[in-house]
């Protein structure tokens, strides 16, 4: 089931709201499948950008793999792609479906978990990401922990490899078997442009490419602050950088969840601590 949304990309003035119609709507659909498409969200342009920035940074990646040994089940997928800046700041600075994501999050904050990358070759199953899975180590039933999203940066078909989902697989934790996944599984079809939302404990895999071109898509998750994130991004920019983000960009990437290292950060008032107030 396919929910189409409009959502306008204004860089620089934050994330575009949405109505509150639409956001009932998405309550009620990851209650029942755990899984949403929204098709249209990103412009031409957009995607062409994330297009060729994805696969600069996917090979700079693919250099660090090889030179720590890490190649095995990794062609084509890159990681914490925020550190490159450009395009991927950009999309945080303008994030889609915010008001979906804050939604699922009970109306609270959330953070950046991780943003990766992935670009889908004909016919490769190697890819970790082509195996049955889930992308929390943990099911949590009805707490809402972490949110996936899927940006679809080429059309997602049934030929190119459009992922898998198995609906309703949120609401248990048992991994079901290959055999009962894909009698069941929907695969979720979209133009360039579109993103899934999904509840993080449904399980999913990526599809096999049979066509000659490329399948991209990007893979940000979103967790309650207080859940550890992948990546430590506070840490990676630095005060100084932070305090040039946008307020909701800083929050996205950590900066008021953060963990005091000395007691001198710990013994300070509130507005003055790492863990600032209102994060859960």
């Amino acid at each position: 089931m396919a929910h189409d949304v409009s959502v306008s990309q204004q860089s620089g003035h934050g994330p575009a709201p949405a109505q509150t119609s639409n956001v009932d709507a998405f309550r009620a659909q990851m209650a029942s499948k755990g899984w949403m498409v929204f098709r249209d969200v990103l412009d031409e342009a957009f995607c062409r950008q994330l297009i060729d920035e994805q696969e600069q940074a996917t090979r700079r990646c693919r250099e660090i793999q090889e030179r720590n040994g890490v190649v095995n089940r990794m062609e084509g997928t890159s990681h914490h792609l925020v550190v490159f800046e450009g395009a991927f700041i950009r999309f945080l600075e303008e994030l889609p479906l915010h008001d979906y994501l804050t939604a699922y999050f009970d109306d609270g904050p959330y953070i950046l978990n991780s943003f990766g990358g992935v670009i889908n070759f004909k016919s490769k199953t190697s890819a970790y990401v082509g195996a049955v899975h889930r992308d929390i180590r943990s099911w949590s039933g009805d707490l809402h922990l972490m949110m996936n999203m899927l940006v679809m940066l080429d059309d997602f078909t049934e030929d190119n490899g459009a992922t898998w989902f198995l609906s309703g697989s949120h609401k248990y934790a048992e991994k079901p078997s290959d055999e009962e996944f894909f009698a069941r599984a929907e695969r979720a079809l979209g133009p360039r442009g579109s993103i899934v939302l999904f509840n993080s404990n449904v399980w999913h895999a990526a599809g096999i490419n049979h066509t000659d071109r490329p399948r991209r898509g990007l893979t940000p998750m979103f967790t309650k602050p207080f859940f550890k994130p992948q990546f430590d991004f506070a840490r990676y920019f630095g005060d100084e950088r932070g305090a040039g983000f946008l307020p909701h960009v800083a929050q996205l990437l950590g900066y008021n969840a953060r963990i005091p290292a000395t007691l001198e950060e710990w013994y300070q008032v509130p507005e003055k601590r790492m863990y600032k107030p209102g994060q859960g």
